[in-house]
């Protein structure tokens, strides 16, 4: 007799239009669809069961954001459910499958320590576990290096009403008194890294020359405008989604999971304006930096970065070899295929405008250099991420 396709209830809060929502989702729908599931939205799938054992179950496993009347409920009636929300009520009732919040803070660290940063500061919610796990990592990691970082928490909900709101902007403001520049930032969400970026530029303070921020989970559209654009953690929902879908799979079919949670690596940081930058403690150096961060799309050369910071062109290149120990025309290559790559990888823009919104002027040199510092074609740089991806 041919096995009747199973019935898998989602219950993901899918109103709310963010990746950890909606990326999950498309991750069990790929599973979904490899497997021949019956995909059903239940958002209320806790009070969809029934109440008493011997009932008809409508699902045979369910793939949720757990509460814990889900969670007793369906173990009342011997109902696979894996959970995919870490701060959820129900994480140590039910199996999960969740990001590496500790190795996504490791990523934060590195990436600030290895631009130079010797202050750092970060920003999470009350009671959001993954943020918290990304905190003191790189709170670890920072303070093993030997430098001091700042931490602060606010309301899981800043938009919640005005009295959120306010207490919001009152923590950030206090955090905010007590930096030390160039200071490096984690802040969890884009909503409140936008808030910092707005506060840095109420006082005058420059991202990223003297406040480098990285930024929540990747949600383009905050991350992108206004400008500066926010450097921020791809987590890879979609295979969070797809792990979960795998893990209930293998308990419909009788094998039990293990208490312990999965957790799935990033995909990486994508690096955009906020963190580009060197953090020196040489003035005509860092000037220098700012200078062709802000111009490197420009045709400029190291005579018009010496020009625009008024020193001699080979007393800065004496500073630059000291102080990042490569020439001035290096660091401006290297800021050009940085920002190249990104677009290359975000974006389906043609090779010509890449090149011309980067520095490089003609697509022709774009791929000369490419060939030379990165070892293949734009083109061929474009396809290698994007099959990551």
């Amino acid at each position: 007799m041919e096995q009747m396709p199973r019935r898998v209830a989602l219950m993901l809060d899918l109103q709310w239009p963010y990746k950890r929502h909606a990326g999950i989702f498309v991750g069990t729908q790929q599973y979904a669809e490899e497997h021949g599931w019956i995909s059903i939205i239940d958002e209320f799938v806790h009070n969809t069961l029934p109440t008493r054992r011997g009932a008809a179950v409508p699902y045979d496993g369910i793939i949720a954001r757990a509460n814990r009347q889900l969670a007793v409920r369906a173990a009342r009636l011997g109902v696979p459910v894996v959970n995919v929300w870490q701060s959820s009520p129900a994480r140590r009732m039910v199996p999960g499958v969740y990001p590496d919040s500790k190795a996504a803070g490791g990523l934060v660290a590195e990436h600030l320590l290895a631009r130079g940063f010797r202050n750092f500061a970060t920003l999470t919610a009350f009671n959001n576990i993954d943020q918290e796990l990304e905190m003191r990592e790189i709170a670890r990691v920072v303070r093993e290096a030997g430098f001091p970082c700042l931490v602060q928490r606010i309301p899981q909900n800043p938009w919640q009403d005005h009295g959120h709101w306010r207490k919001t902007q009152r923590l950030i403001t206090k955090w905010m008194d007590g930096w030390v520049h160039p200071i490096g930032v984690y802040i969890g969400g884009e909503g409140a890294g936008r808030m910092v970026v707005q506060e840095c530029h109420r006082r005058g303070w420059r991202v990223p020359a003297d406040v480098a921020i990285i930024a929540g989970k990747n949600e383009e559209h905050l991350c992108e405008h206004p400008r500066p654009s926010l450097t921020s953690i791809e987590i890879g929902y979609e295979r969070i989604g797809y792990e979960a879908a795998r893990l209930l799979d293998q308990w419909m079919r009788e094998k039990a999971p293990t208490s312990e949670p999965i957790r799935i690596l990033p995909k990486g940081l994508v690096v955009r304006q906020s963190t580009d930058f060197l953090a020196v403690d040489n003035d005509w150096v860092a000037a220098a930096l700012q200078f062709i961060s802000t111009n490197s799309h420009r045709p400029i050369g190291p005579d018009d970065v010496a020009k625009a910071i008024g020193v001699q062109t080979r007393t800065l290149q004496n500073h630059f070899r000291r102080v990042i120990d490569r020439p001035i025309a290096a660091e401006i290559r290297r800021l050009r295929i940085e920002r190249a790559k990104r677009e290359l990888v975000q974006s389906d823009r043609r090779l010509a405008e890449i090149a011309r919104d980067t520095g490089f002027g003609e697509s022709i040199r774009m791929c000369e250099v490419f060939r030379r510092e990165v070892g293949m074609t734009p083109s061929a740089y474009r396809k290698q991420r994007q099959d990551r991806h």
